[in-house]
């Protein structure tokens, strides 16, 4: 999604409508949690001022994620609903306090590199895929307990004793003589 700013001086007056499907595959590159991303979907409306762009759109895609607890694929889907403003004014004149605007050094607004850090910011720390609470059942040298489960055990469980130490229990059974 390139436009040189040439082209679309012909939207000025209407704006320029989007509805895109784009191909982000290098989010898969930069956050190794994403397995697949699917096409995204953009759709909005660009309108336009003396030297600069404003989008709104929303964009929608699904995410495959690893679930926390099985490592298994979850189809995770995200929409966001965006405006970003694109200025292609000269760089005396940007002001330190524009933070919210994209500038555009060059001919070219490329809308990727932001719908990129836009599903970037939608990636949940954790996702879980329905119905597997309990499942996990472990692993080799390793399992999976509830707390309820850990206290019930230590409570039918009788203290052991250690090896180390059964020597010396024997030492305390023997009567003096």
């Amino acid at each position: 999604m390139k436009w040189s700013i040439h082209q679309l001086s012909k939207y000025r007056q209407n704006g320029m409508p989007i509805d895109a499907e784009v191909q982000l595959d290098e989010v898969m590159k930069r956050n190794s949690d994403i397995r697949d991303i699917s096409p995204v979907h953009v759709k909005g409306l660009c309108t336009f001022g003396a030297s600069q762009m404003t989008c709104q759109f929303t964009l929608e895609a699904t995410l495959t994620l690893p679930c926390a607890r099985t490592w298994e694929d979850v189809e995770y889907p995200i929409k966001v609903d965006a405006v970003e403003v694109f200025s292609w004014i000269d760089e005396e004149k940007r002001g330190d306090e524009d933070g919210d605007i994209h500038y555009i050094d060059g001919e070219v607004i490329d809308l990727k590199p932001v719908l990129e850090e836009l599903v970037l910011l939608e990636i949940p720390m954790q996702v879980f895929k329905e119905n597997t609470e309990g499942q996990v059942q472990g692993g080799k040298d390793w399992s999976y307990s509830t707390d309820e489960e850990v206290l019930a055990k230590r409570e039918s469980d009788e203290p052991k004793l250690d090896p180390r130490l059964a020597a010396l229990a024997k030492y305390f059974d023997q009567t003096d003589e």
